[in-house]
């Protein structure tokens, strides 16, 4: 049992925070997480930049093309997180796309991963088969999770495939649409939640995509074991600013959502 599987044992209304690693300066990833460990941030997914992230929305693609700019990468990503355990007993989650991964190398990055004491992975253009064929065998030995998505238009028998492969809680997508976009939720969505809930998967849920202040979380907690803000709180991030008032946007964000 990881910490990620810990959590959800013990807590519900999960908030877990999205950041993109290297933005909006190279060198404050740290800085970031330690704020929101002290904020009380249940859990971080960390954002590994890439130049066609063809799920995210505008604001995320600007923070990955700045982190780019500024010269973040997969290696230097985890360089910076080698000692984050010293500070954070936070589980944190790297999301990517599989491209950058292949380019660093699985056995490469799962031993990173390892190394660095990160509890799971979410990457959205990885195929269940070749997570099957490069990735289970040693996530399941190191005791890694991976967290897979369904949307809208993931069929029953897909989620109950999705909930039998992963470990840690699956990622519900809220609309089938990119990363940003800001709406109540509709009938439809609320029914899709309510068809998920309904198949008593052996994994918990968190809502991503579209959850923004407090009412939206509180809305999305209804529905499952919490929600993912990422868009949102990248953009309440100025792009440059002094290390001082990097904690002040932060604080101020996060106490806006509970």
């Amino acid at each position: 049992m990881n910490r990620i599987n810990k959590l959800f044992n013990k807590k519900k209304n999960i908030l877990s925070i999205y950041f993109t690693a290297g933005y909006p300066d190279l060198n404050d990833t740290i800085e970031i997480i330690k704020i929101l460990d002290e904020c009380g941030v249940d859990m971080i997914e960390i954002g590994m930049p890439f130049s066609d992230p063809i799920a995210d929305g505008p604001i995320i693609q600007e923070s990955s093309k700045k982190a780019i700019d500024n010269g973040m990468n997969i290696k230097l990503l985890f360089n910076q997180l080698l000692n984050i355990r010293k500070f954070t007993q936070i589980p944190i989650i790297l999301m990517g796309y599989i491209n950058p991964v292949y380019q660093f190398g699985y056995n490469n990055f799962i031993n990173k991963l390892i190394e660095c004491g990160i509890d799971g992975v979410i990457l959205p253009d990885l195929p269940l088969n070749d997570y099957l064929d490069s990735f289970k065998k040693e996530f399941d030995k190191k005791n890694l999770s991976y967290i897979s998505l369904v949307s809208p238009n993931t069929s029953v028998n897909r989620i109950r495939q999705i909930d039998n492969l992963s470990k840690g809680f699956i990622y519900v997508v809220s609309s089938s649409s990119i990363t940003g976009k800001k709406s109540d939720f509709t009938k439809s969505q609320i029914q899709y939640f309510n068809t998920i809930n309904k198949l008593n998967l052996s994994n918990p849920t968190i809502i991503g995509f579209g959850i923004s202040d407090k009412k939206s979380f509180q809305n999305a907690c209804k529905y499952s074991n919490g929600a993912i803000i990422g868009t949102k709180f990248i953009q309440s991030i100025p792009k440059s600013i002094p290390n001082n008032n990097l904690r002040k946007n932060i604080e101020k964000y996060i106490f806006s959502i509970r």
